[in-house]
């Protein structure tokens, strides 16, 4: 029956690290050359030897640190210190170009006649002299070396990004979005119980790149391709450890494995967290903030017990026998831990029916290659982690769709349960546009308190909303997005004050403002003077995107202020789809730029009247 899902205490698998498979049966199974693997060998473990190095030296106790210094955003002379006047030219004409709507709106059409009319070369030429030079740091790891070492001359960090991306035909993004989130077994006949329409795959839908100008954008095509992606993860992961003390490296978990497991997964754990909000309303607790809410335990069990879930007895063992509702009452978090004691990776895919009180699968089959791509999804995930912790890396998990996203927050959790345990080694990325982004930072910030990790929070507004209102519209569900930019603002500073609140009474809280808003940054800036957190203590980190906003990331680094560039790089050709996005994002940032080209006019008149214009870099 169905219904003895819940019944049989079963261990979560969530984890991989308990029946890992060895990491090379995770790499492509084309060999290198013997010469090229014993150089690539000497590489890595010099990366982590200097990495060993740098955590050591991170330990030694430091003098207590001077008063935190303002940075001044309008100081143009501050602002491009580290910038050639070569730099600050290339960057108003780039600026300048992404004003023009024609030319942004038509812009594939002008790459493909630039491309036919001066050939690969003198293309590649003109690129690395306009776009690719202002938003990519080079084609390899070695061509980002100089880039990433004059940044951190400045105080400014990486955050490192193969930005390498497949140019797929909207019909083939659709194709192989749709291939990759249905089921196997329903693909063989067999159906399913009723399906949420938000966590259903839509072939209008299909090509997740339609609106989206400041996220990149993965297709599932099959194992090896997963596996080829992790190796490039991984590549990143060592750039970063062997090029500075405090790197950062950035993923997505859709690289990672087919999405169907992160759509189905996600509609589990809204079901599930629904089923808790159903059960509060019950108890007149309707309304409250998810960490605030707690159930009654006894008016609990006789609930379930009436929807059929399992007999009184049985339900009293459950709670009991996890220790659960000792005080007399179960919050979300008791919930989510009581569930998952209960289920494993092909048992994980059960929902609860309030209408016929039983605990349905959410797929009548699941094959064997599903639960193996599944497993081996969950394995990247541990190799990446390892090897971040290995390296002194920090591990940013970026956030994706909402159909998504509940399954990425919970595996990047788990991540955190296992490698935050001394230091904040993995990231998760919170979208303040949503209207629960509240609610899932008090939530997880709770669950690291209670259970001693290092939380690791980046803040960011989103990617997605044109998108996500698009498909809600459509598709016939409610709109995740808040109502408007305000309430998305209101949103990222009540996000962020909570977590700055938990910095100061508890040191195991950390978080990335990304953000390109001079106002969210002066106000973060305000809010640590206020609660007397000190840059030096490394706890509050900011974060902009390479060729943009370098008026807030480098007086910001100057200050002595933890701050860091996006560092996305990979050959000219094949990051043109990362290009594109650039260039609409910046059309969108009028006011952003204006004010960026403003300053960077000052500051060439400034170096025309002191006789500086043709200084070197100081």
């Amino acid at each position: 029956m169905a219904g003895c899902a819940l019944r049989q205490p079963l261990p979560l698998l969530l984890l991989p690290g308990r029946s890992l498979i060895c990491c090379a049966r995770l790499r492509s199974t084309a060999a290198a050359p013997k010469q090229k693997e014993e150089a690539a060998a000497a590489d890595n473990a010099e990366a982590r030897a200097r990495g060993q190095a740098q955590r050591r030296l991170r330990d030694v106790p430091r003098p207590p640190p001077a008063p935190a210094r303002m940075p001044d955003f309008s100081n143009s002379r501050e602002a491009y210190r580290s910038k050639t006047s070569a730099q600050l030219l290339r960057s108003l004409l780039v600026f300048r170009l992404c004003s023009y709507d024609l030319l942004v709106d038509r812009h594939k059409e002008l790459i493909n006649l630039s491309r036919a009319l001066l050939g690969r070369r003198l293309f590649r030429k003109l690129m690395k002299m306009t776009f690719y030079g202002q938003f990519v740091a080079g084609e390899d790891q070695d061509d980002i070396k100089p880039l990433i070492r004059g940044n951190r001359a400045f105080g400014v960090g990486s955050i490192l990004d193969y930005s390498v991306e497949d140019d797929l035909t909207q019909e083939e993004a659709e194709t192989k979005e749709m291939e990759s989130c249905e089921s196997l077994g329903l693909k063989d006949g067999e159906g399913e119980v009723q399906r949420e329409k938000k966590f259903q795959p839509h072939r209008q839908f299909g090509d997740r790149r339609e609106s989206v100008i400041s996220a990149r954008t993965y297709f599932y095509a099959d194992e090896a391709k997963c596996d080829q992606h992790m190796e490039i993860f991984l590549k990143c992961i060592m750039a970063s450890g062997g090029s500075s003390e405090d790197g950062f490296a950035a993923i997505k978990l859709t690289a990672l494995g087919r999405p169907q497991f992160l759509l189905q997964f996600s509609e589990v754990l809204v079901k599930w967290r629904s089923f808790f909000r159903h059960l509060a309303a019950e108890q007149g607790l309707a309304g409250q903030a998810a960490v605030d809410t707690k159930l009654d335990l006894e008016h609990l069990q006789e609930t379930l017990a009436r929807l059929g879930i399992g007999t009184l007895d049985e339900i009293t063992h459950w709670f009991t026998g996890e220790k659960i509702g000792l005080s007399g009452t179960v919050d979300l978090l008791d919930w989510n831990s009581l569930i998952d004691n209960r289920t494993k990776v092909a048992k994980l895919f059960v929902v609860p029916n309030v209408q016929t009180g039983t605990i349905e699968p959410l797929l009548l089959q699941f094959t064997e290659q599903e639960e193996l791509q599944m497993k081996r999804m969950l394995q990247r995930i541990d190799v990446l982690a390892k090897r971040a912790l290995e390296m002194g890396v920090c591990l940013m998990v970026d956030a994706e769709q909402t159909y998504f996203q509940p399954a990425i927050s919970r595996l990047t959790l788990e991540m955190q349960r296992k490698f935050n345990t001394e230091k904040p080694v993995i990231f998760n990325t919170y979208q303040c546009y949503l209207k629960d982004a509240y609610d899932n930072v008090t939530v997880d910030v709770e669950l690291a308190r209670r259970e001693n990790w290092y939380f690791g929070a980046k803040l960011v507004r989103g990617a997605y909303m044109e998108q996500e209102r698009k498909r809600a519209k459509e598709v016939g569900y409610e709109d995740p997005i808040n109502e408007s930019y305000k309430a998305t603002n209101v949103m990222y500073h009540r996000c962020l004050d909570y977590i700055l609140d938990e910095i100061k009474v508890n040191r195991r809280a950390n978080v990335m403002v990304a953000s390109h808003n001079e106002s969210t940054v002066n106000y973060t800036l305000q809010r640590m003077h206020e609660l007397g957190l000190h840059p030096s203590a490394r706890k509050i980190y900011f974060g902009q995107l390479l060729g943009m906003s370098d008026q807030i990331t480098f007086p910001l680094g100057q200050a002595g202020y933890p701050v860091y560039k996006y560092v996305p790089y990979g050959p000219v050709e094949e990051v043109l789809p990362y290009l594109s996005r650039r260039a609409q994002e910046n059309k969108g940032m009028v006011a952003g730029t204006q004010r960026e080209r403003r300053l960077l006019w000052g500051e060439l008149k400034r170096r025309t009247v002191a006789g500086e214009l043709c200084k070197p870099v100081t």
